[in-house]
């Protein structure tokens, strides 16, 4: 929604309208389907298990490589890392880091012939899910710099000499950073208002940028600035690559979070950064394309180190509920523990399933897998900060206490609540729980635009929308027969997922094929119901959304578990977490069914216009604020800086 028109503008902010904000975010979107989807079928309600079944596999040299790199990281991170040190002193000891580059961890993504291991998506997300594990400080700063970080835009679309120039730095001694967000510009980039102004064959550039994840040591930064339109320059927001002790720079404060104590996030300002064109990612104006693009697969690292907090977690549960006795027995043996343990087991099972999976689709490039990586993304954040909660419940008091004061008093120093707050990020991370609920939804009802767009726009001429309702008719009356009736109706479809002696997943798989049906009809019955209010209706399309993450996570676990079982490895027991995950997840697929019609969205609106039109100020009465005084946004007017500069480069 647009701004009242008593909200203060924040100086320095450019004033966009919503409109224009849409515009700009629809510009930078992938336009085109070249490769085929399994999520974006899945929502048009066609469940195509033969894009993932059989599960595709690496080729045995990158496994052999693989595994030759997560044993000498594990086996470095037993030895140096101390996480309760870390946690301790908000800081990782600069000795963890130069091991860390020795081992060759800040090349694992980066090509061979620049001086990086070259491993797989796989692999990549393994041994983050191992080094997160043992501190998930570390895991965030070798995911910020490989992930979102200079290496993977350069990878894509730099120029040969920027990555004979980068690559090796990058893979060996130099860290890097993502620079976006602004104090007043988080998921709405058309308020960008860092530039980068043209002089010569130069850049000159002037802003601020907020929570720039490993901007405190990076030497390398990937900055996104706003260049203005003039003769020979078509101007707009553009990817730039910026030495990090360049004149101009200065990182002005790091920040301090509630977990992830350990990482490196500050405040970074650039006043007249002379930055060479040579330095330029791609054309002007292809800014944000770069960084959706570069997060495709980068926001697969994310819900890689989640399952990593699934793994622990679970070990933690079977430990301490086999040996915690209450009321004469162990506490795994009650019902009210026995489920969240279930949970943890078969939840985690699940997360790992749809990491591998679409990290080896990521690898082989044979499908579109930008949904699927958001998905991956936003089921892993939510699931596993569900995970982490539920460890502490279990641990009781114990999960409330930190490790340090266990320790002290002679038990465990089992830190769980430390991964319950390191955890809490993730639902912000790359992309917040309400963004991601956003752009899936924008992808998922992509065909229905494409062929109806214009009938709700707007802007557009009669013409127009007659042409577009000419099209929508065909499309519709081909499509919608289809949602009828489907092989999820047959009981004897995908019978091999029922082999003997395991437990039957085919009716789970079944169930799959028919609530993807039903959520395309569901969808199809809201645009014709709403239209151009669609986009407005942001908790229906989050709980459509919600449903799709469900039975992806269904779909590949169950294909997951059929792989096992072919490989010889625990099949029987995959089997049985598979089943237990679908039926856990059926309940939760039901119920976001019932609520995408029977819900307190509209009651909501209605109360959140009171509480800030002030109707309610007298149930705020009675307390005391603590807060500090203060802007609720900090002055980011361009500038030279006044702060002393708290950049710490580690070499």
């Amino acid at each position: 929604m647009s701004a009242p028109h008593n909200t203060p503008q924040v100086p320095g902010a450019p004033k966009v309208t919503e409109r224009e904000a849409r515009r700009v975010a629809e510009a930078a979107r992938e336009q085109d389907w070249r490769k085929p989807s399994f999520a974006k079928e899945l929502f048009l309600g066609r469940f195509r298990l033969d894009l993932i079944h059989p599960h595709p596999l690496p080729p045995p040299d990158d496994i052999r490589r693989g595994e030759e790199f997560l044993a000498r990281l594990g086996a470095f991170c037993e030895a140096h890392i101390d996480s309760a040190r870390i946690e301790r002193e908000a800081r990782i000891p600069d000795e963890v880091i130069s091991g860390l580059k020795e081992l060759g961890a800040l090349g694992m993504k980066i090509e061979t012939k620049y001086g990086g291991l070259g491993l797989t998506q796989v692999y990549y997300n393994k041994a983050l899910a191992l080094v997160g594990s043992a501190s998930p400080a570390i895991g965030a700063l070798l995911s910020a710099h490989q992930s979102i970080g200079v290496p993977q835009p350069l990878k894509i679309f730099g120029t040969q000499e920027q990555k004979d120039v980068y690559l090796p730095r990058l893979a060996t001694t130099d860290i890097s950073a993502f620079l976006l967000t602004e104090p007043d510009v988080g998921s709405d980039p058309a308020r960008l208002a860092t530039t980068a102004v043209p002089d010569g064959p130069d850049y000159v550039l002037d802003g601020v940028k907020l929570w720039t994840t490993n901007g405190v040591v990076a030497d390398l930064l990937v900055v996104m600035a706003r260049v203005p339109a003039s003769e020979g320059h078509p101007g707009g927001i553009t990817a730039f690559v910026v030495e990090a002790d360049a004149p101009g720079v200065t990182v002005e404060h790091r920040n301090a979070f509630m977990g992830l104590r350990g990482i490196e996030n500050g405040v970074t300002r650039f006043h007249g950064v002379r930055v060479p064109g040579a330095c330029r990612i791609g054309p002007e104006g292809a800014g944000l394309k770069i960084a959706l693009t570069t997060l495709n697969t980068g926001r697969l690292s994310l819900p890689a180190m989640c399952v990593g907090v699934g793994k622990w977690s679970l070990k933690i549960a079977r430990e301490w509920s086999a040996v915690r006795e209450q009321w004469g027995r162990p506490v795994a043996r009650h019902e009210a523990v026995a489920s969240k343990i279930s949970f943890i087991a078969a939840t985690t099972f699940a997360l790992e399933a749809v990491v591998d999976l679409s990290s080896q689709m990521a690898d082989e490039d044979r499908n579109d897998i930008r949904i699927e990586a958001a998905l991956a993304k936003l089921y892993g954040s939510e699931m596993g900060w569900l995970i982490a909660d539920e460890l502490v419940q279990i641990r009781g008091g114990r999960g409330f206490e930190t490790a340090e004061s266990l320790a002290a008093r002679g038990e465990r120093a089992v830190p769980a609540e430390q991964m319950l707050r390191d955890m809490r990020i993730n639902r912000i991370f790359e992309g917040s729980t309400e963004i991601m609920h956003l752009l899936i939804a924008r992808e998922a009802v992509d065909a229905h635009l494409k062929v109806a767009g214009d009938i709700i726009d707007p802007d557009k001429p009669l013409s127009a929308k007659a042409k577009a309702g000419a099209n929508a008719a065909g499309f519709y009356a081909r499509w919608l027969p289809k949602l009828v009736a489907g092989p999820g109706q047959l009981p004897r479809t995908y019978a091999e997922f029922h082999p003997v002696g395991h437990r039957d997943l085919s009716g789970h798989l079944r169930y799959v094929e028919r609530s993807s049906r039903k959520l395309a009809r569901s969808t199809f019955y809201a645009m014709s119901r709403w239209q151009g209010r669609m986009e407005t209706k942001q908790g229906f399309l989050g709980r459509i959304v919600d449903i799709g993450a469900e039975l992806f996570a269904m779909s590949a676990a169950c294909v997951r578990a059929e792989h096992l079982r072919g490989a010889g490895e625990h099949g029987r027991e995959a089997y049985q977490l598979a089943d237990a995950f679908s039926e856990q997840a059926r309940i939760r697929v039901e119920e976001l069914f019932t609520r995408l019609w029977s819900n307190t969205d509209d009651l909501d609106r209605r109360v959140v216009d009171g509480v800030l039109s002030g109707t309610y100020t007298w149930l705020e009465e009675g307390v005391i604020d603590p807060s500090g005084e203060g802007p609720w946004i900090a002055d980011a007017t361009p500038g030279p800086s006044v702060q002393e500069n708290q950049h710490r480069p580690l070499r």
